[in-house]
């Protein structure tokens, strides 16, 4: 049978990000806070333009599906997931979500969307293998990504210096066969 919850959730759903989104993630991408969390990368504001530049790659890309997250109470934007980097050969990708106002943070909207995105990344594009990085400091996503069953796979130690410390990035992965042990339902 054919899910009919297919990028829709009790509380989101995954919808295309479109160029009237970009002002609202502009504004995420003024605040540093977002940034440490998302991006190795400096923390920099960033331009309509550059973002822009993001979303029309993005979209001409073959190998990344990027979505709005939005609220069905009030179909606000409050996030992005993008499954990006597929090796359709091998049939691996990477993830990556962005909550963006810090109201939403620790509410539950990350397993949602997540359970949401890896459901298409295993149930839609056949995947084998979805993986991950986050910095140590990240202990709310985390903890997030092993509730979803990802399995701490390795680390680059000392990989990032935000103010004078230096912090390790982890990397985690899932496999197709983890995540149908976690998701399937006993036959009645």
């Amino acid at each position: 049978m054919i899910s009919s919850t297919l990028l829709r959730g009790s509380r989101v759903r995954l919808t295309t990000l479109t160029q009237s989104d970009l002002p609202t993630i502009s504004q995420w991408h003024q605040n540093p806070d977002f940034l440490r969390l998302f991006d190795a990368l400096p923390a920099y504001p960033k331009t309509e333009a550059t973002l822009t530049q993001w979303l029309d790659d993005t979209h001409s890309s073959t190998d990344t599906f990027l979505f709005a997250i939005r609220s069905l109470d009030k179909d606000e934007l409050i996030g992005y997931v993008e499954l990006d980097g597929i090796l359709w050969a091998h049939r691996v990708s990477s993830v990556s979500i962005a909550i963006g106002e810090t109201k939403h943070w620790g509410q539950g909207y990350g397993y949602e969307v997540m359970q949401l995105a890896l459901q298409f990344a295993f149930d839609e594009l056949n995947l084998h293998r979805v993986q991950l990085t986050v910095f140590s400091y990240n202990e709310r996503a985390i903890a997030l990504y092993e509730k979803l069953g990802f399995q701490r796979e390795g680390v680059h130690r000392e990989h990032l210096q935000r103010d004078g410390r230096r912090y390790d990035m982890y990397l985690y992965g899932l496999l197709r066969s983890e995540w149908e042990d976690r998701n399937s339902t006993p036959l009645e």
